[in-house]
């Protein structure tokens, strides 16, 4: 995606921040560079060849060029959230919308068209050739649909309880074939009949499946990162081409070249069916940057990163991206991480998606603990005492979490406005905490009293304490970076007209993707672009 602030490489913030009599210049470098989409998920190729890649969280449909390895959007927001993306017969194509429960169409260029609603975790769909719609929920649903193409019939269910009958795609015989993303298993559904029969089994998490012109079909694990040729018929498979994991879905054209996306790269490969030999298309270094943490080791600042479909670190100096781990790997916890702070050894993600809260060995790499059944966590830190801190944005509360896997919970304080970044005291006895939507940061100590340190700001997000002691937090709703006065409250602009700010995707949860801050030993700062799923640096000059 083109930011709105045309930054080049190295971008002066010509701004000021007030140090006794002199004033102090900083200025504003890209660390890693961006990425086209904002997660990518489906894929469709339509009559005349053209790529089309869906993303939920950009809550956007991209066409994108094969040759020149870029992508524009085809649909914008709200409309255009895609989950996955079929063509009909006619040259229509349809799309879903997982997180708003809505499927939409359109043809050509025409205006776009709201076919059905109300189906939460509406995930995959497929045409038969006679031009009928069919469509399943996948995790936040398991059934299959028949889906009214004018739009005027509410969908009539044809089976449920599947096991995730995921990416699928009609074959030569008019039935449905897809993948059971809970069982390992491919399976074929008369959906006539409402029967299901399992063609091939052993897979890890099979993902999505689709057919080439002679019949065979590829399926992709996402876990394993293979790209797997099964004979319909017999079940017999064969493992065609090792990718990474988090792979999401695949697309065949009329030359039988194999498009597959993922998600953690943010990108998507050609494969050649015959010899497996893949080429990249389009990837970025970053899928969805949110939470940062920052820990200083040697003069050398290091940032662990929640970047959505991963968890990576980034060198302070040289930008070089790491990977600890990412979604759905085989033997990998990790569960879509948004949020992310570090101190010491620890390195603790939160995501509001699923409810958790994960407490990393900084140095390992290492899961110690998983916490679930939060409501919509946003930002968490531990004390010295070993108990976590939880900004509930879902509750509004700040959240003690301790005892043996921190199954004890008591609420420290309520009445939270849009609690989402979160930073600890020097001393461990207070946190700092962003209440976005009443545009304000609080100190709220260890005892559960609250002290409100500045106001008046526009949608506060990130936030993190310098080594002077000032509190810097990312102004979303302004687009710039401002240093606190935790003293006084006394609000300086550090950096301003930033590439910050993506809209919520629609049916989420307001901001979505924390715009993540952190600051090292030294003094430099650094913030996610959730524009341009990039990473920049803040430095003095």
């Amino acid at each position: 995606m083109t930011s709105r602030l045309a930054f080049g490489a190295t971008v002066a913030a010509a701004v000021f921040l007030a140090t006794g009599a002199s004033a102090q210049t900083y200025e504003v470098t890209k660390l890693v560079p961006g990425s086209a989409f904002h997660g990518v998920h489906g894929l469709g190729i339509d009559k005349a060849g053209r790529l089309f890649a869906g993303s939920v969280a950009g809550a956007a449909l991209y066409e994108v060029d094969r040759a020149s390895g870029t992508a524009k959007i085809a649909v914008a927001s709200p409309e255009g959230m895609a989950d996955d993306i079929a063509f009909a017969p006619d040259g229509t194509m349809a799309w879903t919308a997982f997180l708003t429960g809505d499927l939409y169409s359109r043809k050509g260029d025409g205006l776009v068209k709201k076919l059905a609603s109300g189906l939460p975790g509406i995930n995959s769909l497929a045409f038969r050739k006679d031009g009928r719609l069919y469509a399943t929920q996948v995790f936040l649903g398991d059934a299959l649909y028949e889906i009214d193409v004018e739009g005027a019939k509410p969908p009539r269910k044809i089976m449920e309880k599947m096991g995730g009958l995921n990416g699928f795609e009609f074959g030569p015989d008019d039935k449905l074939y897809g993948p059971l993303w809970f069982k390992g298993q491919v399976a074929r559904v008369d959906v006539d009949k409402a029967e299901l029969t399992v063609v091939a089994d052993g897979f890890k998490i099979p993902a999505a499946v689709n057919f080439d012109s002679k019949g065979n079909l590829w399926v992709v694990d996402t876990a394993l990162g293979q790209l797997v040729r099964v004979d319909p018929k017999s079940g017999a498979k064969k493992m065609v081409a090792q990718l990474k994991p988090s792979l999401d879905n695949l697309a065949i054209d009329d030359k039988d070249r194999i498009f597959v996306s993922n998600m953690a790269d943010n990108g998507i490969q050609e494969v050649d069916p015959e010899t497996g030999a893949a080429k990249q298309v389009i990837i970025g270094k970053l899928a969805l940057p949110g939470g940062i943490g920052v820990v200083s080791d040697g003069g050398k600042d290091t940032l662990y990163v929640a970047d959505v479909f991963a968890y990576r670190t980034v060198d302070g100096t040289t930008g070089e991206v790491s990977e600890p781990a990412r979604m759905h790997a085989n033997g990998v916890t990790l569960e879509y991480p948004m949020s992310a702070t570090a101190r010491g050894d620890d390195v603790i993600l939160s995501s509001w998606f699923t409810g958790t809260v994960q407490l990393i060995d900084r140095k390992s790499g290492k899961t110690r603990e998983m916490l679930h059944d939060f409501k919509a966590p946003h930002d968490a830190v531990k004390l010295g005492d070993g108990s976590i801190l939880v900004n509930e944005l879902g509750s509004k509360s700040l959240i003690r979490a301790s005892g043996e896997h921190g199954k004890d919970r008591t609420v420290l304080t309520g009445d939270l406005e849009g609690p989402v970044g979160m930073a600890a005291t020097a001393s461990g006895d207070a946190v700092y905490v962003t209440e976005a939507f009443a545009g304000r940061v609080s100190k709220i100590g260890t005892n559960g009293e609250k002290t409100i340190i500045a106001k008046d700001l526009k949608m506060p997000e990130g936030i993190a304490l310098g080594p002077d002691g000032m509190l810097v937090v990312a102004e979303v709703g302004a687009k710039r970076i401002v240093g606190i006065n935790p003293k006084d409250g006394t609000v300086t602009e550090i950096a301003g007209n930033l590439p910050i700010g993506l809209a919520p995707a629609p049916g989420g949860l307001p901001s979505n993707i924390p715009t993540g801050v952190g600051v090292g030993a030294s003094g430099v700062i650094y913030f996610s672009s959730d524009l341009e799923n990039a990473i920049y640096k803040v430095t003095k000059k």
